[in-house]
């Protein structure tokens, strides 16, 4: 095992055990995350749902059928990437984030973000998309997903792409062909 992975294996043990918020009192499973931990690309939702929770895995419900056909769409594949969310456990319900449970699970992601070293991170939702930025010193930047999508912000060391939850091309088809384009702005940035 290299440093890496053992760097996210700690991570990984800290998370089954953790009991910082309420939200390990609901989970089933956490969902840490997903990929190839030298990855260029980090993706980054913002909680486990329902399928998630069941198994562990991050994106492996509708929305992650709709992520994988994204990727294959600029010829990449899960393990090429790395998958994970700003929440390693379900809220219940498939509720929105809450603050706190930001606070409290956002260092694990932090983390995640040292040691895989991405040279890009793409949010996916509008609750990863207002952390990465603030933290990438971009809040200024910040407006609504709708108007910021599929733009390429350059940081010091990392670019960040804000692109809407693959869930939305769930529950309107028509919005499969702004998430293709999307991708194709962030195949462009490799």
């Amino acid at each position: 095992m290299n440093e890496r992975d053992i760097e996210l294996k700690k991570i990984r043990d800290e998370v089954l055990k953790c009991r910082k918020c309420l939200l390990y009192k609901t989970r089933t499973l956490p969902v840490i995350g997903q990929g190839n931990h030298q990855a260029k690309i980090m993706f980054i939702g913002e909680a486990p749902g329902y399928n998630e929770d069941k198994t562990g895995r991050p994106f492996c419900g509708k929305a992650g059928a709709v992520l994988d056909e994204l990727l294959k769409s600029i010829n990449l594949k899960r393990e090429d990437v790395y998958i994970t969310n700003l929440l390693k456990c379900r809220p219940p319900n498939n509720r929105d984030p809450e603050e706190k449970e930001i606070k409290a699970c956002s260092p694990y992601l932090e983390r995640q973000i040292e040691i895989i070293k991405p040279k890009i991170i793409c949010t996916l939702g509008r609750y990863s998309m207002a952390y990465i930025m603030k933290k990438y010193g971009l809040e200024n930047e910040l407006q609504s997903i709708s108007k910021i999508h599929g733009k390429v912000f350059q940081t010091k060391d990392i670019k960040i792409i804000p692109l809407y939850h693959p869930a939305v091309a769930v529950y309107n088809q028509n919005m499969i062909k702004i998430l293709k384009s999307d991708f194709n702005i962030l195949n462009k940035s490799l």
